[in-house]
């Protein structure tokens, strides 16, 4: 998988009065650019999300001379208002913003910036550690090496000399010749202030002050998917280890430890990708199973404990299955009735997104139906948790605003469509890293989170108390 820095989520920080802020709204007129869901020239539209992060993001529009040509977007805001300053984030390789001009409704654009000789942009002064070199490769299991980036990104504050009222619509020119290197533009922000326009991770305070997360050692483990039982008295883990995906529990000592590993026999039906992912009262949720392109099959098992094991309920049938990778994540209702997956397919936002499917009267699911812009991004969505309330799902993305690369993020489903979500909520600085954080898992009888965290370059599960009224509580 491409290296990847998205983000999609942010809170505009107003300064000590009120400051009337826009992002572009429509594009107008543009040059070029790369086409496509990723890196269009839509993706310079909306408030920016490959910020305060920067870095290289399918949310950020690329042009066709990125690397050292001439290019402009011509964009319209919703409103006609007084601008004072024009921001442009460049979330990779900044500097090449050449001249700006600005419309006041007749359509002809009056020159109000430019760059001058001596003009230098500020760095963007961004918490990211400067070794991001670690990433989940597509199958999200394993830690992969992705070559070095030349990241750069800052923010262009055009100040303009003299405020101009009425504005609906503001050019950008760029001369990408300026700085080597790629280059990507993620968003156009207009202000009737001097103040710099800013933004931070969509989060809430709730989240920042929560105790610290503890790193849980287990054995010698590579720990991937934590996940307890419905009584919150087994903990699943897979451990990579000599090419191979094995699944072991622990259950609690006397010290409320997680101990005795026992190795799940049953339950390791392959070499690769033996998961559990979701477990119920009467049931778990497991990946594994090999898949053969254009079935129903998902690759994905039922099964049921039993007196000295688990037993299998079948594999999980899909109507017209179709996914570019060989693996999944996956989830589902306490009740079995509804399975949500993180897959990519052509009706994809960009890259992974996460989708629904109901359970037929046969027991297999229906067609898998994409659930919606708002959750899902030109980047990747995956790793995902539905709590027992069957409203409250947790999953990780590198596509909304993050503290590194992919952070985990909150959101409620607010109807009974299964599409129709509230905004992605980022869990916080506390749980989040400046690297990858995701596979969570909330055990509702410990009132904690369990969730994989890139710590010092090392695959490390972390577990933090988080209550059920702060996780189940939208504000």
């Amino acid at each position: 998988m491409k290296k990847r820095y998205a983000i999609f989520c942010f809170l505009i920080i107003f300064s000590s009065y009120s400051q009337q802020v826009q992002f572009a709204h429509k594009v107008i007129k543009y040059s070029t650019d790369l086409g496509g869901k990723q890196h269009g020239i839509k993706r310079v539209l909306g408030k920016p999300d490959a910020f305060p992060q920067g870095g290289s993001s399918p949310n950020a529009w690329i042009p066709k001379n990125a690397l050292d040509g001439y290019e402009f977007v011509e964009v319209a805001f919703e409103k006609p208002q007084t601008v004072k300053q024009v921001a442009v984030f460049e979330n990779l390789n900044a500097g090449c913003v050449a001249k700006i001009g600005v419309d006041t409704g007749n359509g002809k654009y009056q020159t109000v910036w430019y760059r001058k000789k001596d003009w230098k942009t500020p760095s963007y002064k961004s918490t990211l550690n400067s070794d991001r070199s670690y990433y989940f490769g597509r199958k999200r299991r394993k830690i992969h090496k992705s070559p070095d980036v030349n990241v750069n990104p800052a923010v262009e504050y055009a100040i303009l000399e003299t405020a101009v009222a009425n504005v609906v619509a503001v050019r950008v020119e760029f001369n990408f010749a300026l700085i080597p290197g790629q280059k990507q533009i993620d968003a156009i922000g207009i202000s009737d202030s001097e103040n710099p326009i800013s933004v931070d991770v969509n989060s809430l305070s709730k989240f920042e002050n929560l105790s610290d997360p503890k790193v849980l050692i287990l054995d010698e483990f590579t720990p991937v998917n934590p996940t307890i039982s419905h009584d919150g008295k087994k903990l699943f883990i897979t451990n990579g280890k000599d090419g191979k995906d094995e699944i072991y529990s622990f259950t609690k000592d006397a010290n409320g430890n997680w101990s005795n590993k026992f190795f799940e026999k049953t339950l390791n039906s392959d070499n690769s990708y033996n998961y559990v992912e979701y477990t119920a009262q009467h049931f778990l949720l497991k990946g594994g199973n090999p898949i053969t392109k254009g079935n129903t099959n998902s690759g994905f098992e039922l099964f049921t404990p039993t007196t000295d094991g688990y037993q299998s309920l079948g594999a999980v049938k899909i109507s017209a299955y179709n996914n570019y990778d060989d693996t999944a994540d996956a989830t589902m209702t306490s009740d079995g009735k509804t399975l949500i997956m993180a897959i990519e397919t052509d009706f994809t936002q960009g890259g992974t997104d996460l989708y629904f499917t109901n359970k037929k009267e046969d027991g297999t699911f229906g067609l898998l139906q994409n659930m919606g812009k708002v959750i899902n991004s030109a980047a990747d969505e995956g790793m995902c948790h539905l709590l027992s309330d069957n409203k409250t799902l947790l999953f990780s993305s590198n596509g909304f605003s993050t503290y590194g690369d992919y952070d985990i993020f909150i959101t409620y489903r607010l109807d009974d469509t299964w599409k129709n979500w509230s905004e992605p909520i980022n869990l916080g600085s506390k749980i989040n890293s400046n690297d990858l954080d995701g596979l969570p898992f909330y055990d509702e009888n410990s009132e904690q989170l369990y969730y994989i965290s890139i710590d010092q370059g090392s695959q490390v599960m972390k577990v933090i108390v988080l209550p059920k009224a702060i996780i189940q509580t939208p504000k």
